[in-house]
């Protein structure tokens, strides 16, 4: 089969070997793919991985092991990560797959990716996607859980002032999603034409260079991934406010971090989170991804698609299996 390898270097592998799937796996034949800015950061040596990149898909299900057959000719989605099972182990018991000491990750972390013709996972971690949300749409579920995630873990009250800072990907996608929840939310970013998507479905922006920082916001969402995007998020954060990070800021620069201590501030750490919430907001049509989309490529065009990904203009490239 066809699959997109990363191993001291990129390449299209077109005789890669067809996976077969293990007790309690589905084999996915992929349709579409997304790339995120973790695959590239793994092109740049992001947790030492090497095989296929990949982990946002849809796909459709051609084989089970397994006595529970029903997923089988089902699109669906998955949970890019899964655990040990291991009766003792508290993070599966909570189906909490992403903080399990011994997990995989797909296409991240010990598992091979969603960037070729063919995948499998474990059934326990697949997501049937509603007919009325298309191959397009069920793409982007793994960010949009991820945004979702914030208000599992931290209860905004409807009048709660919130901040959304930065607006690539990720910034766009927690401003909509919590837009979507009805909360008060205002998205900061440097780029006009990526603030217009979002307030072309409702939600409130302005431009970073006409802002101006002010104490006011009871939660602050950092989404720019940067030491100065951080610094930033302080300073608008109220006192006993609480700050969400939704970006890895990786910058070796120092950071005075007194502001935390001196508002009594709450900083809260955002990762994955669960599918089903996000399957239903795109069922319900409360979010439009469409205008995300920046270039499909063929998976015999992957390596031109990853080039694309790299443009600032670029939001989002998807790959077609």
């Amino acid at each position: 089969m066809k699959a997109i390898v990363f191993d001291n270097g990129l390449k299209l592998d077109k005789n890669y070997p067809k996976p077969t799937p293990q007790k309690g796996e589905a084999l996915i034949r992929v349709t579409l793919a997304g790339i995120c800015n973790t695959d590239y950061e793994i092109t740049k040596g992001y947790m030492g991985y090497k095989g296929i990149l990949g982990h946002e898909f849809v796909g459709v299900v051609e084989e089970v092991n397994g006595e529970d057959k029903s997923l089988v000719g089902k699109r669906v989605v998955a949970e890019i990560s899964y655990g040990c099972n291991d009766p003792d182990c508290e993070w599966c018991a909570k189906k909490n797959y992403r903080h399990c000491p011994n997990r995989h990750t797909l296409g991240i972390w010990r598992k091979d990716g969603c960037f070729a013709e063919y995948m499998t996972m474990p059934v326990n971690v697949l997501f049937e996607v509603p007919d009325n949300v298309t191959d397009e749409q069920a793409v982007f579920v793994e960010p949009l859980a991820a945004a979702c995630e914030i208000t599992e873990q931290l209860h905004i009250e409807p009048m709660q002032k919130v901040v959304v800072l930065g607006d690539g990907k990720l910034g766009l996608t927690t401003a909509l999603t919590l837009n979507s929840q009805n909360l008060d939310v205002l998205l900061i970013g440097k780029h006009q034409n990526k603030l217009d998507i979002a307030k072309a479905q409702g939600v409130k922006t302005q431009l970073l260079e006409t802002f101006t920082p002010q104490k006011i916001y009871d939660v602050v969402v950092e989404a720019t991934g940067t030491a100065s995007g951080f610094e930033t998020s302080m300073s608008l954060t109220k006192p006993r406010g609480t700050l969400v990070l939704k970006s890895t800021v990786a910058s070796g620069k120092e950071l005075n971090l007194a502001p935390i201590v001196i508002d009594e501030i709450t900083v809260l750490g955002s990762r994955c989170g669960q599918f089903p919430p996000a399957l239903r907001l795109l069922k319900n049509k409360r979010i439009d991804f469409t205008p995300f989309i920046s270039g499909i490529y063929s998976i015999d065009d992957a390596i031109e698609a990853f080039e694309a990904n790299k443009s600032k203009e670029s939001i989002k490239i998807l790959i077609k299996m």
